[in-house]
């Protein structure tokens, strides 16, 4: 059996695969499919122990959240996404996977606190996910519906996945994943006290990010299948996501990436009017999101 610093990783989007290094697939099945992409240059393929000694992990505490940080790689590697780590009084949770993974990085999280669980958006974010779990010893949160995405098998005598099957489920006291759907079918967000982490289940856009006396019809989110092909979801999918997060709270959202950060007492109405705003230059002006109310 190849250990797990020898596993083939798929230099695109990050995901590590069963294989061996040295036995590279043809190509990727996350980046074969229409949501995702394979560059100009082809398929290519690294594995942890090449990414020794080339990559590192920075971290950087919220500047008005100090229970929560932001994990990153430099130089980019993959996808570019940020882990955010959670602290709280019943013990830490980390949303979302970067593919890296060092003694550093362990050291760091484990010196915030007890780390209970990882929960994961959707498969872009899956990564190194079985390392992570086993590095940790706590279990991975995320959606039934998108399992047939794993591309590791979960050899531990005691399972290191929990499928979410319902949609809504309580990680840690004031800790819920929301199943939203859209981007995938299960595609999740996480509610922590009034912080909406977002990844890419809701796509922050530059016109959110500067929100002060801005016009009529200013978006904040848009709301995609693919977000690196530009294929937009559909109104009925769009509605469907607004009911799954119309029940709760929050004032401020964070996105897959560093600097994605929206805070404004109206945020949930501005989920709400991006969504419309959407739908309506989609060609639906008579959808029934159109009458939505917050």
């Amino acid at each position: 059996m190849t250990d797990a610093e020898n596993l083939l990783i798929c230099h695109t989007c990050g995901t590590q695969f069963d294989v061996p290094a040295s036995e590279p697939l043809p190509s990727c099945r996350i980046c074969d499919d229409p949501r995702q992409f394979v560059p100009p240059t082809g398929q290519a393929w690294t594995s942890l122990a090449k990414l020794r000694g080339h990559y590192e992990n920075r971290w950087e505490q919220d500047a008005e959240e100090k229970g929560m940080w932001s994990i990153w790689t430099e130089p980019k590697f993959a996808i570019g996404q940020r882990a955010i780590l959670i602290e709280t009084p019943e013990g830490n949770v980390l949303w979302d996977l970067i593919t890296y993974l060092d003694p550093k990085t362990i050291d760091f999280i484990n010196s915030r606190g007890p780390l209970r669980a990882i929960v994961i958006s959707h498969p872009h974010y899956y990564t190194t996910h079985i390392e992570w779990a086993r590095a940790f010893d706590v279990p991975i949160y995320t959606s039934a519906e998108d399992s047939s995405w794993f591309n590791r098998a979960d050899l531990s005598s005691s399972p290191i996945r929990r499928l979410i099957t319902h949609p809504v489920e309580t990680i840690l006291p004031n800790v819920t994943a929301i199943k939203t759907g859209g981007h995938f079918p299960g595609s999740l967000v996480l509610l922590w006290k009034k912080h909406l982490m977002v990844a890419d289940t809701f796509v922050t856009v530059p016109s959110g990010l500067y929100h002060h006396d801005r016009p009529p019809g200013t978006t904040s989110y848009s709301f995609m299948w693919s977000i690196p092909n530009m294929i937009p979801l559909s109104p009925p999918e769009i509605h469907a996501m607004w009911k799954a997060v119309a029940p709760f709270e929050w004032e401020s959202t964070h996105g897959a990436f560093r600097g994605m950060d929206i805070r404004r007492k109206d945020c949930k109405s501005a989920v709400l009017e991006s969504m419309k705003i959407q739908v309506k230059y989609e060609g639906h002006a008579k959808h029934a999101i159109l009458n939505e109310t917050c």
